[in-house]
């Protein structure tokens, strides 16, 4: 018998010898116990890979565990596959699941044919997952030709999933399988059920919510708390979709593949101008003065102000925009962080009285001068000429993180506000396991704004992605239900138009920078996408705001 070749490995700054062909499970299990979470998955010389995968030379291994956004990302696609196989067990083969969009840290799914869900039939289904992770099944994959793999989802009656794969420029593509269920997931899995430990079925108007733990927070599982505005919004998005015949990328594609590009963003363009022009007209007929507008990074907040004023003026009204960035405090006097920097995210970062005094001026009929914030002293100025007296027919329009909250504008009378939140809500969904992530369209939109704008790096932008993030779940997403209005920016043609400029911007990060990882995901994520030109998009258009040529200079 020939003795094996033995590989050396560092893990945690130690060397470890391992028989070449070990698996990656098989090292992990060495050193879960010095790992406050589960083990999912590992990077191999800086690269990310599936447990299932083996360690053939020399080199260096870091594990990833549910406590990273990596990992989250892998236990819940993991659990979307065992949800999709109890269904199956429960319902029959036939039976259709469809993953729609994120509730409150969880998906909210639907069952055709099946709704509404009746609470029986979701205990059955929780039983059965129940009992798959109990059974730690194996999780094996394989990898075919597109052409097989259309096949085998043709064969499967997931045709939508087929269609996915007729634009990519991969010749090959990876299927999980689940005993008798095949499926194909957009990113990394893990090795077998008995990892997906936590997650909980909840009954939601149609359907259902599959609530999962997050990075943060990975051994519990979070009260469910969802935004009923919210998903209003969202699933009337998803009506529009299945009008339009548009519900995922494949039917995206063929549309553009067969020439109706052009009267689909018409359509696309039309709708997001009707619902801005319902906004005003609810402004109007509230009779309300000021109009507060929040939402997070890469909304297209500034084009949506512009829009909602020239119908704001359609109906005799005089919009008059004011930044709250300047009513920012001294920088001396701006409050810091953890790691001692400036947050300028917070509230105290502001100087709310000052705020308030102005607005409680000017709705008194009283001319006030609004400071101008000089970004490189860090000082409020006046003496610019910058004086404000608004009148009966005049509104102000003021944007910022905080609008949502009503500390920002504690002395101003609810009768006088009116508060629009703001986000692209993505409406498309890769196939009908796979979704799309609002913040990976909003993040793609801020790559592309950020390096035509502001001259920063993709790199760069990615870098400071996860600190946005922080401060918009702290500051925004808090106070959505409070506003009198949603407004979806997301643009259902948008990520073919933008796949034009990320791509280039993406492929410049190089494998030994950090963000090359997330560089690399994103990358794979565009591919599944037709690219269009951006010459016929209106230059009204919210996504003008992040490609440039936009009539309001944004």
């Amino acid at each position: 018998m020939t003795e094996k070749e033995k590989v050396q490995i560092r893990i945690l700054d130690e060397i470890h010898e391992y028989d070449s062909g070990t698996s990656l499970e098989a090292v992990s299990r060495d050193f879960q116990s010095r790992f406050p979470h589960r083990i999912i998955l590992a990077r191999v010389n800086g690269r990310l890979r599936e447990l299932c995968r083996t360690v053939t030379e020399n080199g260096e291994i870091e594990f990833v565990s549910v406590g990273e956004k990596a990992g989250e990302a892998a236990y819940r696609r993991t659990a979307t596959l065992i949800l999709t196989k109890a269904v199956s067990d429960i319902l029959g083969a036939d039976a259709r699941l469809i993953v729609q969009f994120s509730v409150h840290r969880g998906y909210y799914c639907e069952i055709i044919g099946h709704m509404p869900i009746e609470e029986e039939l979701l205990k059955q289904i929780q039983r059965r997952m129940e009992e798959l992770v109990e059974a730690n099944l194996p999780i094996a994959k394989q990898t075919v030709n597109t052409y097989e793999a259309q096949k085998i989802f043709k064969e499967s009656g997931m045709e939508e999933k087929g269609k996915l794969f007729k634009y990519r420029r991969a010749s090959r593509v990876n299927i999980y399988q689940l005993e008798n269920i095949s499926d194909y997931y957009y990113g990394y899995m893990a090795p077998s059920t008995g990892y997906v430990s936590k997650f909980e079925l909840i009954a939601y108007h149609e359907g259902f919510v599959i609530q999962m733990p997050v990075a943060q927070a990975p051994e519990v599982i979070q009260n469910f708390r969802p935004s009923e505005k919210l998903f209003g919004v969202l699933k009337e998005s998803t009506i529009w979709g299945e009008r339009l015949g548009i519900c995922n990328t494949g039917q995206l594609n063929d549309r553009i593949a067969d020439g109706g590009f052009l009267d689909l963003m018409l359509v696309a363009e039309a709708l997001q101008e009707k619902n801005i022009g319902d906004i005003a007209d609810e402004i109007y007929a509230s009779g309300k003065r000021i109009v507060l507008i929040a939402g997070p990074s890469s909304s297209g907040k500034t084009t949506f102000s512009h829009r909602l004023s020239v119908q704001l003026r359609a109906k005799g009204l005089k919009p008059h925009p004011i930044a709250v960035d300047d009513y920012f405090v001294d920088r001396e006097l701006t409050p810091k962080d953890a790691d001692g920097n400036y947050n300028y995210e917070c509230l105290e970062a502001l100087n709310i009285e000052q705020f308030n005094k102005d607005l409680m001026a000017l709705l008194r009929g009283e001319q006030v001068e609004i400071p101008k914030f000089n970004f490189v002293s860090g000082k409020s100025e006046y003496g610019k000429n910058n004086f404000l007296r608004i009148g009966r027919e005049d509104v102000l329009v003021i944007e910022g993180i905080h609008c949502l909250n009503d500390e920002l504008t504690y002395t101003i009378p609810m009768d006088d506000k009116y508060r629009v939140y703001i986000s692209a809500l993505t409406q498309l969904n890769l196939d009908e396991h796979n979704r799309i992530a609002t913040t990976d369209g909003r993040l793609i939109r801020r790559i592309v704004r950020d390096a035509a704008h502001r001259g920063a790096s993709a790199a760069h932008t990615i870098s400071m992605w996860n600190s946005v993030r922080r401060g918009e779940e702290e500051n925004i997403f808090p106070f959505q239900e409070n506003a009198d209005a949603l407004f979806n920016s997301a643009l259902i043609y948008e990520l073919s138009v933008l796949k034009q400029f990320a791509e280039p911007l993406l492929f410049g990060i190089k494998p030994e920078q950090p963000e090359y990882e997330e560089a690399k995901r994103l990358l794979k994520f565009l591919d599944y996408f037709v690219g269009v030109t951006s010459e016929n998009i209106p230059k009204n258009s919210i996504l003008r705001e992040f490609i440039g040529g936009s009539y309001f200079n944004v």
